[in-house]
């Protein structure tokens, strides 16, 4: 949409409106605040179009929207609407946008970055109403959901089908709120990210236009038609409007699956494995990393009785045949690397077993220290720089006296520490902060990233600019300032 267009829908005075969009966005980013007779009217105007239920001010409401499951404290919006289809969005953020209210979108609350709290007051748009698959095209292997949709709901209405979404980043998120965060998780080695997954968003923006980011109802799977804006929006965290549809790629669900468990003698052998089966072409679904510590909390939380020593948590799909070549390959690479032998989990029960284990890292790790609380840091590097930096990573947490055991998508390179501590204790709440700057810092070095999967959220703004540079990130403001001239989608985050 062109910035002119957006001056004047948005009415900026003639001196800002003249400004360049950085400066504009700099202008315009500004603290807000609801008056009680600007709260009734808009309450008002919020009934008239999602009706009585469909707008709470009670503060149990308003606080279970105004946070995440990451340490951020809880920050409440003002109000929480409920609407229940992309015309109400549209009419609601009209209505925000005529009174300078700040937007901010929410799913299922499952983020970890902090990227729900409302830091500036405002409206929590909460989408879970909004919960219908609406178009599914077997024969294309595509599907179109509503926002309340979440993925676990979404493969099992696709049981009947042959077909499922694998993005699966442990939580039952939202698909749309997935896609808000670029997520990945355990089979993202295989299958991708959100942002190889998503064909089409609608986008309803913060003046209450809707767009259609790849044109409405395209599904291709490839196209090279002018800008790519669907990916503009894979990962924006809500900041540049409220995802109201996604487009998704769906894929047949494999024959046969085997899934193991191997533990080596270090993480460098680990690592080597992994690197190995990726380029002998192995074609592997999932290929999991826990260290000695991570390992030894599954087995107390899970009643299991894997060694304690670096592990890699493995899962190969395909036919029958192809399985018996798939898994002949990694063992061979296994055993070269110093691997143990392979326990398999050779029937459904027992895979869901160990995959519970791994999806369960952040219970098992809180039990390390009943009482506590759990953060959960996000770095991302190239795969050969992955021993290192997790080797000087564990020697940083014993120095420091931290808990802090280490998980990851070993086959991308991303790995995380599930910090542990005591919220209460100043001294190690500043050390956890310390240390998760160095981790962040430590990948930035390697020329990786400071969030693989998490995103930026509140947490991680600095760190964007260190990544990034002041170049993109002036870019990144432009962009934003043309979509968002008053900076109220989701302010205060990513920038």
């Amino acid at each position: 949409m062109a910035l002119t267009f957006l001056r004047q829908s948005g009415r900026l005075c003639p001196i800002i409106s003249k400004c360049s969009p950085v400066l504009q966005f700099s202008i315009l980013k500004r603290s807000y605040a609801v008056k009680s007779r600007t709260l009734e009217q808009v309450v008002s105007a919020f009934r008239s179009v999602v009706g009585d239920d469909g707008v709470s001010l009670g503060q149990t409401v308003r606080e279970q929207h105004g946070k995440d499951e990451s340490v951020h404290k809880c920050q409440p919006p003002d109000v929480v609407v409920f609407p229940r289809s992309v015309e109400e969005v549209s009419a609601l953020a009209k209505i925000c946008h005529h009174h300078r209210l700040p937007i901010i979108p929410f799913g299922t609350g499952t983020g970890l970055e902090g990227g729900v709290g409302a830091v500036k007051g405002g409206v929590c748009f909460s989408l879970r109403m909004m919960d219908q698959v609406l178009d599914l095209h077997p024969e294309d292997f595509d599907v179109t959901v509503e926002p309340g949709v979440t993925r676990k709901g979404l493969n099992l209405y696709l049981r009947d089908t042959g077909l499922w979404f694998p993005v699966d980043p442990g939580a039952d998120a939202s698909l749309c709120g997935m896609a808000a965060t670029s997520a990945s998780g355990t089979n993202a080695v295989r299958y991708g990210t959100m942002r190889e997954n998503v064909l089409n968003l609608e986008v309803v923006l913060a003046d209450g236009t809707i767009i259609h980011t790849a044109g409405k109802g395209r599904r291709a799977r490839k196209t090279s038609a002018g800008y790519n804006l669907t990916n503009l929006f894979v990962g924006s965290e809500g900041t540049l409007g409220v995802l109201t549809k996604a487009t998704l790629r769906l894929y047949g669900l494999p024959e046969g699956v085997a899934s193991a468990v191997c533990s080596f003698p270090s993480v460098q052998a680990a690592v080597d494995t992994t690197v190995q089966v990726l380029q002998a072409g192995v074609p592997i679904a999932r290929i999991e990393f826990l260290d000695d510590v991570m390992i030894d909390a599954c087995n107390r939380f899970n009643s299991l009785a894997y060694p304690v020593a670096p592990t890699l948590f493995l899962e190969f799909h395909g036919s029958s045949r192809s399985l018996d070549e798939q898994v002949s390959v990694t063992e061979d690479i296994a055993k070269d690397s110093g691997g143990s032998d392979f326990s398999w989990a050779d029937d459904e029960a027992k895979r869901a077993r160990l995959w519970k284990a791994r999806h369960d890292a952040w219970y098992a790790a809180l039990a390390l220290r009943p009482g506590c609380k759990a953060y959960a840091t996000d770095v991302c590097v190239p795969l050969s720089r992955m021993p290192e930096v997790v080797v000087e990573t564990k020697e940083d947490l014993i120095r420091n006296g931290l808990t802090g055991p280490i998980a990851g998508h070993v086959g991308d390179g991303n790995f995380h520490c599930l910090m542990v501590l005591d919220p209460n204790d100043p001294d190690e709440v500043l050390r956890v902060h310390q240390f998760t700057e160095r981790l962040a810092r430590r990948a930035l070095a390697v020329d990786g990233t400071c969030t693989g999967e998490h995103g930026v959220g509140l947490g991680k703004r600095s760190l964007l600019r260190e990544e990034v540079g002041p170049l993109a990130l002036e870019v990144m403001q432009g962009l934003k300032a043309t979509l968002d001239p008053k900076n109220l989608m989701n302010p205060g985050k990513v920038l």
